[in-house]
This record gives C-alpha cells, sequence and structure tokens, in this order.
C-alpha cells in the first residue's frame, strides 16, 4: 500500500485498487458486497412512535410503497419529541433515520434550527391539505388530541356528575377521585389556563406564572404525572385513576379493551404530527417520493384501523367506517370545540419550559 494512502472501505472489508485488479478473494466477495450495497441504496429508515403506529403504518404506508416502488421504508420506534437525537445524527452527518414522524412543534423546532429540509414537493393530495396541517418543511400525516377521560364507573355509575371541562378536572371538591397529568408542560399548562378562565381564543402567549399559580391548586390531588401514552391506557384500564389527561388514541385503546371509560371532546387539545426529512440525508429524493405516496387520503384512512386519530386529508372520511370516524379527532363533529396549539410559541419556549416544569413537578 503506497504510503499515507487509506483503503477504500466497502461494508466491513477493505479494499485498494491494487487488491481488486489482483483477483483472488477480493473478486469473488465483490459481487456479494455490490447486491448488498443496491439493496442499501432502496431503503430509508423512519422514525416513527412504535406502538399503535407501527401496524398502522406499515399497512397503510411501508408494505405498500415497497410494492409500488421497490424502496423499503423502515420504520424505527424513537423517543417522543427527539429533537436532540435529530440534531446529533444530522450534526455528525451520521444517520440513523433518514425521515421523521414529528408532532409539528418539533418540527418548526428543528426547521428553525437548521435541521430539516425542504419538502420540495407538489402533489394534488398534499397541495389540497389543509394548511394547518403543513408547510414547507413538514407534510402532517395525522392529528391527535389531548382530551379529558374518566372512568363511568366512578360517576355515572354512581349517578354522579361526571367532569366535561378542564375547569371540572381542577376542581376537585365537587369532582372528587385519583387524577393524572402529564409530566411536560406541553398541554398541562394549556388545561390549567383553560380551568382557570382564560378564553381560548387568547390562550396564547401562555402566561406562564398564571398557569403554575392554577397548578399549584391541584398539585398534591395528581395522583400520578405520567410520562408515557402506554402508561395512560393501563391507568384507565386499572382504575388505578378516575379521571386523566391523555391522548385521545391511548384513550381509545383503554375502551376497545373493555375499559368503562369515556372521552370528553370538549376543549380538546389538538396537534398535528407528520412526515419530515433530516438535512442532509443522502437518501432525500426517496424519502420525497415516500412522502408523495403516504400523503393519498385512501392511505390516511388505512392506519385509522389500528391509531385512532384523524387523518390530515378530509377526503380520507370517504374510506372510513362511519362508527370508527366519530372518534377520530378531526372528524367534523369534534371541529367545533377544540383548542390549536400554538407550534411556533412552543418551539421557542420547549427547552426552558420543560426545565422549569420538571423542577417545579419535585419541588
Amino acid at each position: 500500500m503506497t504510503q499515507g494512502k487509506r483503503p477504500k472501505k466497502l461494508g466491513k472489508f477493505s479494499f485498494t485498487r491494487r487488491t481488486v485488479l489482483a483477483g483472488g478473494a477480493a473478486v469473488v466477495l465483490a459481487p456479494t458486497y455490490w447486491k448488498q450495497a443496491s439493496a442499501e441504496e432502496k431503503r430509508i429508515f423512519i422514525r416513527d412512535p412504535g406502538g399503535p403506529y407501527a401496524p398502522g403504518f406499515k399497512e397503510a404506508f411501508y408494505d405498500p410503497f415497497k410494492e409500488a416502488t421497490g424502496i423499503e421504508a423502515v420504520g424505527l420506534q424513537g423517543q417522543h419529541e427527539p429533537t436532540s437525537m435529530i440534531k446529533g445524527m444530522v450534526d455528525t452527518k451520521t444517520y440513523t433515520w433518514d425521515m421523521a414522524h414529528l408532532s409539528l412543534a418539533a418540527g418548526i423546532q428543528l426547521r428553525d434550527e437548521g435541521y430539516l429540509q425542504p419538502l420540495d414537493i407538489s402533489t394534488p393530495y398534499l397541495d389540497s391539505t389543509p394548511p394547518e396541517y403543513k408547510n414547507d418543511y413538514f407534510a402532517g400525516c395525522n392529528v391527535f388530541a389531548v382530551v379529558l377521560a374518566y372512568r363511568t364507573d366512578a360517576f355515572e355509575d354512581k349517578g354522579k356528575e361526571p367532569p366535561k371541562s378542564w375547569a371540572d378536572f381542577f376542581d376537585t371538591k365537587k369532582f372528587p377521585g385519583r387524577r393524572s397529568l402529564r409530566k411536560h408542560p406541553f398541554d398541562t399548562l394549556e388545561q390549567a389556563l383553560i380551568a382557570d378562565g382564560v378564553p381560548l381564543d387568547k390562550l396564547y402567549p401562555l402566561d406562564f406564572d398564571r398557569a403554575y399559580k392554577k397548578l399549584d391548586t391541584i398539585k398534591n390531588s395528581v395522583d400520578v404525572w405520567w410520562t408515557g401514552g402506554a402508561q395512560t391506557s393501563q391507568l384507565l384500564k386499572s382504575g388505578e385513576v378516575d379521571i386523566c389527561a391523555a391522548w385521545n388514541g391511548r384513550v381509545q385503546a383503554a375502551i376497545d379493551d373493555g375499559a368503562p371509560v369515556k372521552i370528553v371532546w370538549n376543549e380538546h387539545i389538538w396537534s398535528p404530527e407528520g412526515w419530515t426529512i433530516l438535512k442532509g440525508t443522502p437518501k432525500a429524493d426517496m424519502c420525497r417520493e415516500f412522502i408523495k405516496f403516504a400523503t393519498d387520503p385512501a392511505r390516511q384512512a388505512i392506519y385509522t384501523k389500528h391509531l385512532a386519530y384523524g387523518p390530515t386529508h378530509p377526503d380520507a372520511y370517504k374510506s372510513i367506517p362511519e362508527d370508527r370516524a366519530k372518534i377520530l379527532p378531526t372528524y367534523p363533529d369534534h371541529l367545533k370545540s377544540r383548542v390549536r396549539t400554538d407550534f411556533e410559541f412552543w418551539a421557542k419556549h420547549k427547552d426552558k419550559e420543560v426545565e422549569r416544569f420538571n423542577a417545579w413537578v419535585v419541588s
């Protein structure tokens, strides 16, 4: 080997031009490597939340995309709001994921900090998606809602009036029971302000001090501070709590498993999730092809069989049975009383408020 020159690395093998010309074992190995490389080139890795998303996205998007294009889309479960992980991948150019399914708040934060690249896509389905579910760096896929949920055996079955608002949730005298809130400022601060009488159209910018003052009134009555969606399903199914603020899909999972639970759609707080492309990934063009494919409303309808979150394209409801449609956040009847998360606001304040909230919980 010439002094100072490094061998070219192919897979787990190291070759120089001389060893390839020499034939022998290197020549035998080459076809195997190129077959592996070709398969690798037609594969994209997508961060998704796992859980009920996994079978829904597999049936709706991943499997049919490979069948239609020959490109394998591999879903990899990632932690909630994985902004720091994505920053690390882009900074080091080591792409565990080429794309990420994220909340719009996380997408805006990463866009503003330079970690995503533009979609550069124009398709009839994406073009006709409502503007609140997309931007130049984000293609909406689904909408989830934070709802108030309660066990009927703690209220109605005992002849008691059930809670119907966030003010009721915070009223521990009129609505006694074991409670659970999310251990995160997202949604929790909004719930406190709505309970304190802030009009829904005056919610942002959030008055943080007022929110924490209201939370102080209920802090000792919160039995469980939950940190994951599956945890809320279990809390409601087991009866460990009577009232819970939770993602509607996780509440629906408890209902589907037979738990005596109801969802209150009044004042639900909604947020879209969607597809983003990590800046610098060499597979951006394949990612764009996937996004074009995944914005088809008929495909969005398919995942709702597994995941009780609402499609972002209204035409998806043409393919969803009515009984299923009624439990989804973007069902027309649920749009009247919803509260829209201000994603731009949270993109600017998330990191600081997460730190403050965590300190408040343990204080």
